[in-house]
């Protein structure tokens, strides 16, 4: 891992480089898929293992809380997004890996859960998880829109994701590290999508 051979300047210089070679138009695409499921209600779900299943889990929450402001969750004026994170359910999740096998924890609950125009953003480092590429084959089956965020070559999911954004480095901390920077920039994006502010005010202003 170059974290084992980069001093602390190095691999954040790497680190900065990775991220300027993003493909910023298939995060966009992300951004515009999530903003339609806000405005239609429809379920957002997010699956991962490891390090992955709390990028998952971040990602989830921060969809449910953190794009509307706390004044409005209050009042009831503006509702978050509809996201579940498939990895966040221990009992279920432990359940089906005990009972069906590891590779059915994802696809039993998107399966008791998803509809046809719902998300799946399936996260996976190697993009060869088996679980996750079960996910995504239901939901590519069963009419939901599925973004994938890989890392090294991509791996099976990148070939049957319908987009996604993929970081083209074999390191797997530096991958779920861009993972996660590319989370957050979503979810301040929509914030400004769904309040036109920052680079939307313009937009709005013309409305």
């Amino acid at each position: 891992m170059l974290g084992e051979i980069l001093e602390p300047k190095a691999y954040f210089d790497r680190l900065a480089d990775e991220l300027r070679k993003l493909d910023l138009a298939a995060l966009a695409t992300l951004s515009d898929w999530l903003c339609d499921a806000w405005e239609h209600r429809r379920w957002v779900f997010v699956c991962g293992n490891g390090g992955s299943a709390a990028t998952a889990n971040h990602l989830a929450q921060d969809l449910a809380k953190g794009v509307i402001r706390e004044e409005d969750l209050r009042t009831d004026r503006r509702r978050g997004f509809r996201s579940i994170s498939l990895a966040a359910n221990v009992s279920w999740f432990s359940a089906l890996g005990n009972d069906m096998g590891y590779d059915q924890v994802f696809v039993q609950q998107l399966a008791n859960y998803g509809s046809p125009g719902d998300i799946l953003i399936a996260i996976s480092g190697s993009g060869n998880s088996p679980n996750v590429l079960e996910a995504v084959n239901w939901a590519n089956s069963h009419g939901l829109k599925t973004y994938g965020l890989t890392g090294f070559d991509g791996g099976k999911l990148k070939q049957i994701q319908q987009a996604g954004l993929h970081v083209a480095i074999d390191d797997m901390e530096m991958v779920e590290s861009i993972h996660s920077c590319a989370c957050h920039w979503l979810v301040d994006d929509l914030r400004a999508r769904l309040y036109g502010t920052g680079r939307y005010a313009a937009t709005w202003a013309t409305k």
